[in-house]
């Protein structure tokens, strides 16, 4: 007796169910009026408020700096606000999402279909890339037209750096979002990190006047990472070398571990 075995999906039916996937994550959030608003609105409206509302917004950023007593202080912190952007969607809404769909038995239905985690995960990092890439430059527009914030010195290198970054502190929320077992858990593991990253990521002080220790641990964690790297094309400072590797290294090594860890139930 002759058996027969099931073809191997092909590369273009992979493809073909990423972007079907991606597709319908993208319908599910523009149906969400509070991810909407914070993958898309709330870093301009930030930007915004510290622009209008803070005494230091047209203070120079750094006094001491050669570089960073040149821009304003609304200025230096628009990177700042990008890289929160990113965190509050990668380590707050994107790990609650996936752990609810995992509370809900939506991934353990998922599970007896060709559908991988990896997939899964890289269909929810396209969609919030293209979100976060818009919210990006509506923040940067109102900064320009709004707050009289500088141009980027170098604009190309700002999008691969953000790019880059977005890729890798998903790669940071992906872990959350493959192990927690609930949307509660996701947020309060997810919620931990968002917090410290902030710190790193100079949201709270900026990192120029910080300690040269906390400085140096910034730049090996994604956010911190991200921001430096941001603030230095932004502001036209020599190529950020080690920050690059690192957002690169996280998400190469990040990203598949988090699918190799992911539990659909």
């Amino acid at each position: 007796m002759t058996t027969t075995t099931a073809p191997r999906p092909t590369a273009p039916a992979h493809r073909r169910t990423l972007a079907r996937m991606a597709l319908v994550e993208g319908r599910l959030l523009l149906r969400d009026p509070s991810v909407m608003f914070f993958s898309l609105l709330f870093p301009a409206l930030l930007l915004t408020v510290l622009g209008l509302a803070m005494p230091w917004a047209d203070q120079p950023y750094d006094a001491e700096d050669p570089f960073l007593s040149r821009i304003s202080g609304i200025t230096g912190y628009t990177p700042i606000v990008l890289s929160l952007a990113i965190a509050t969607v990668a380590l707050s809404t994107y790990p609650a999402t996936i752990a609810t769909y995992r509370q809900r038995g939506v991934l353990r239905r998922l599970s007896t279909t060709p559908v991988g985690p990896g997939r899964l995960l890289v269909a929810q990092v396209l969609v919030n890339l293209v979100a976060l890439l818009a919210a990006a430059a509506l923040a940067v527009a109102v900064g320009l037209a709004v707050l009289d914030v500088s141009a980027p010195s170098q604009p190309l290198l700002l999008l691969g750096v953000f790019v880059l970054a977005v890729l890798a502190v998903f790669a940071m929320g992906s872990l959350v979002a493959a192990l927690a077992p609930t949307a509660a858990a996701a947020n309060g593991w997810g919620m931990t990190l968002y917090f410290v990253s902030l710190f790193f990521a100079g949201v709270w002080l900026p990192l120029p006047i910080m300690p040269d220790v906390v400085q140096d641990i910034a730049t090996y964690l994604p956010l911190g990472a991200a921001s430096q790297a941001m603030t230095a094309a932004w502001v036209g400072q020599p190529f950020p070398t080690t920050q690059v590797l690192v957002l690169a290294a996280w998400t190469l090594l990040a990203t598949p571990v988090a699918a190799r860890l992911f539990r659909w139930s």
